[in-house]
């Protein structure tokens, strides 16, 4: 059965936040909330752990994975930044935007996408999750947690511990999150001097990067 970890919103615990990245580190795969809506997270450099993300997701090696970052110098590292998508970034870090950026060598090939070679980075803005990065010591790969058959994302810490108890090794709950989606912005375009494409408008407003 998963571990549930209610922590205050504003205020979280860094008891437990400690002992959800300890099972991070032992390879579980934890649902946590973000400033979007909640997500499944587990440990970039684990694969067996990668493997069980996604087959809890029900997507294939083709889907764009994320990496929750703790900052922008720390996105920064995991990806090719020119001068021009790094003053986009600023401006949506923290947020909910995710950007689509050529993945460097710091990122496992087997997690970024296997054609493009394109990973998804965002920086989140939820002082609960932005704790459990800085105990966990680096990003982690993420995915929104939308069950196989659904459509939308699941809310509720508890509803989530019902479903997926066997599954997952912990869930945090820090009360409800939005259920709205980041807004997903491919900024590889301007490698080559085009303009970034909006792959999904969601709750990151565009006027905020100008775009």
């Amino acid at each position: 059965m998963s571990q549930f970890f209610e922590v205050h919103p504003d205020n979280p615990q860094a008891r437990l936040l400690k002992q959800a990245a300890q099972l991070l580190h032992k390879g579980g795969v934890l649902a946590v909330p973000t400033d979007s809506s909640y997500a499944l997270v587990c440990h970039l450099d684990d694969k067996a752990a990668a493997d069980r993300l996604r087959r809890i997701r029900g997507v294939d090696d083709k889907h764009h994975l994320t990496l929750l970052c703790r900052d922008l110098s720390e996105l920064a590292s995991y990806a090719r930044v020119d001068n021009r998508q790094y003053r986009l970034l600023k401006l949506g870090t923290p947020g909910a935007y995710t950007f689509v950026l050529e993945a460097s060598k710091e990122v496992p090939r087997r997690v970024s996408h296997p054609s493009r070679k394109t990973i998804g980075l965002r920086v989140p803005e939820h002082r609960a999750l932005q704790e459990l990065l800085a105990l966990h010591g680096g990003p982690l790969l993420a995915t929104t947690l939308i069950p196989p058959d659904d459509t939308e994302p699941l809310n509720d810490a508890h509803e989530i511990r019902e479903r997926f108890e066997h599954e997952l090794a912990g869930v945090i709950d820090a009360g409800a999150c939005p259920l709205a989606p980041t807004t997903v912005i491919d900024l590889t375009p301007m490698d080559s001097g085009d303009e970034p494409a909006v792959l999904r408008e969601g709750a990151g407003p565009l006027s905020a990067l100008g775009l």
